[in-house]
């Protein structure tokens, strides 16, 4: 066995990392970490960059002056070419991902707009349907506000807000308000839906559609990668499954 690490009076040894790794649920960040660098091993960064970097992080952990760092790097039991390397990490990591999916990501938007517009709605939700088609009434004749109503009568958490609800995914309600929702012009007002225990008044008040632009873009691409890693992580559980029965069997 070998000694690895000490933290206090405490000495870990080689044959307990995986336990404590286990234990302290860290062997996804773990898997995390080495998908990440096979991904980024190809790239790296020019000077300029590296600088750039360096100088930000250096400014936002306010080591100021060599001292500073040479203390902070201590307590850290890090070295400088290690903090190096995890200050550009982020900048080679976003090199990856342009260069995997800039050119399919506008396409990976248009298939998932349907999911990316959005929508800000009235609800009121009650159990008693004579109840619900009264304010329906009241509501459409204009008698008493839609938010008075909710604040007096719905029984969600949409009261406090005056029945107000969003901005949203088109996708986020209920199935069935989705698709009301959806084929709903500003401000058209729905009879009261039977939604499993409740009857809901529904209202859209704003649609607002969901555009390819740099934060529309910048999201995208996070949420590709996101996907990517759950792959190549599910990847390897499957691997690791797999070399286990081998070895069982055997």
């Amino acid at each position: 066995m070998v000694e690895i690490l000490q933290v206090g009076n405490r000495v870990i040894q080689t044959d307990e990392m995986l336990t404590l790794l286990t234990r302290y649920q860290l062997i996804p960040h773990l898997v995390r970490g080495l998908i990440i660098d096979d991904a980024i091993a190809e790239f790296s960064c020019t000077p300029e960059e590296i600088a750039g970097a360096l100088k930000s992080v250096e400014a936002q952990l306010q080591l100021t002056t060599p001292e500073a760092k040479e203390t902070w790097l201590n307590n850290q039991g890090m070295t400088g070419t290690q903090f190096e390397e995890i200050t550009i990490r982020p900048i080679l990591i976003e090199k990856f991902k342009q260069k995997t999916w800039s050119n399919k990501v506008e396409s990976y938007f248009l298939s998932r707009k349907t999911h990316l517009d959005q929508v800000v709605y009235s609800l009121i939700r009650t159990k008693d349907l004579g109840l619900a088609q009264e304010i329906y009434f009241r509501i459409q004749e204009e008698e008493e506000s839609f938010a008075d109503l909710a604040r007096e009568y719905s029984q969600g958490a949409e009261a406090h807000t005056g029945g107000v609800l969003g901005p949203v995914s088109v996708a986020t309600p209920h199935p069935v308000l989705a698709k009301l929702l959806s084929i709903s012009q500003p401000g058209q007002l729905w009879p009261p839906r039977n939604l499993g225990e409740w009857y809901v008044i529904v209202r859209l008040e704003k649609f607002i559609p969901a555009k390819f632009d740099d934060a529309m873009r910048r999201h995208l691409i996070d949420e590709l990668f996101e996907r990517w890693m759950r792959e190549e992580a599910q990847k390897l559980g499957a691997i690791r499954a797999l070399w286990s029965s081998e070895s069982q069997s055997s």
